[in-house]
């Protein structure tokens, strides 16, 4: 069995956790995961705070092992669901797309344990300063927001910058990948695109049938325009969305758009008008299990592969 600092730091059996996907990743996914093991993510998304309240209750109802919620930090709402989890008394805070700088000092002192993603070193050597208890350092393979560097190159220089246990996400979806994550230095690692296939998971099916047929070259990078970089697969919606960023459409225009495009994908499964997020990982997601499967299928898969490296050494 794979044990680290992270699953002490945590009290879950292993070092896995659920991505915080809008729209997707609601208190029933979060349970089953914790459930399985691992370490489920509420995602706050661009929902309100009373939403983000009901959904960790959800969690709660369902399991009694530490539960994440995920706030990105350029919604509007982030100031608030920033004290619901303060008053519902979620075990992690993860955080993606901006700087959880002013929140931090709360959270903490709520005894909540506060584990950012971070994209670059600077970044991590500054979460590090303000008492971040541990860093997800996510590559640009992951579905939607995403940096610049890859997760490669990434989590080596994060694992260098600081002291704290270093969660790599970012192209990780079977034990290879996990098995890579450690011995790039990390202590556990965040799947997203692989959670996509439980079944616990509540997206329409026709996001789910696209992921478990997708292609090495499903996904696309979009939103660089506008400063906020968005991967997801290949559809119209994707295509026309690329298009119109290399035209002389204002920022205004183009920022609308995408409004609701993910929404119209997870509920209501619009193959033309749907915004479907996904990793470059989604080509090895092939089948519909349960979550507590899915992590005990990666690390039965890693476990070995991490035993023989030691033969590679004479």
């Amino acid at each position: 069995m794979i044990k680290s600092a992270v699953c002490e730091l945590l009290g879950i059996e292993y070092p896995v956790f659920q991505g915080g996907m809008a729209w997707i990743s609601d208190g029933k996914l979060a349970a089953a995961v914790s459930n399985g093991g691992g370490l489920g993510i509420i995602a706050a998304g661009n929902a309100p705070g009373e939403y983000v309240r009901e959904q960790i209750r959800i969690a709660k109802s369902l399991t009694d092992k530490p539960i994440g919620v995920n706030i990105m930090l350029l919604s509007p709402f982030a100031d608030e669901v920033a004290k619901v989890v303060i008053e519902e008394k979620a075990d992690v805070v993860t955080t993606g797309a901006g700087n959880p700088s002013k929140y931090i000092k709360e959270w903490l002192a709520a005894g909540i344990k506060v584990i950012p993603v971070v994209a670059s070193v600077a970044m991590a050597k500054l979460m590090t300063r303000l008492g971040a208890s541990a860093l997800i350092a996510e590559g640009g393979e992951s579905g939607g927001h995403i940096g610049e560097l890859t997760t490669m190159v990434l989590v080596p220089q994060i694992v260098d910058a600081t002291a704290l246990p270093v969660i790599a996400a970012g192209g990780i979806g079977n034990g290879r990948g996990v098995a890579a994550a450690f011995m790039l230095g990390a202590s556990a690692v965040q799947m997203g695109t692989r959670f996509l296939s439980a079944y616990e998971c509540s997206i329409h099916p026709n996001y789910k049938e696209k992921i478990l047929h997708a292609s090495d070259l499903c996904t696309m990078v979009t939103g660089k325009r506008l400063g906020h970089p968005v991967r997801s697969l290949r559809t119209p919606f994707a295509r026309d969305y690329f298009k119109a960023e290399y035209s002389d459409i204002s920022d205004e225009e183009l920022e609308k758009l995408g409004m609701g495009a993910l929404k119209m994908a997870v509920i209501d499964g619009d193959n033309e008008k749907g915004c479907f997020l996904a990793g470059q990982i989604a080509s090895v997601v092939n089948k519909e299990q349960s979550a507590a499967d899915i992590i005990k299928e990666v690390i039965e898969e890693a476990e070995p592969i991490l035993k023989k490296a030691g033969e590679l050494v004479v």
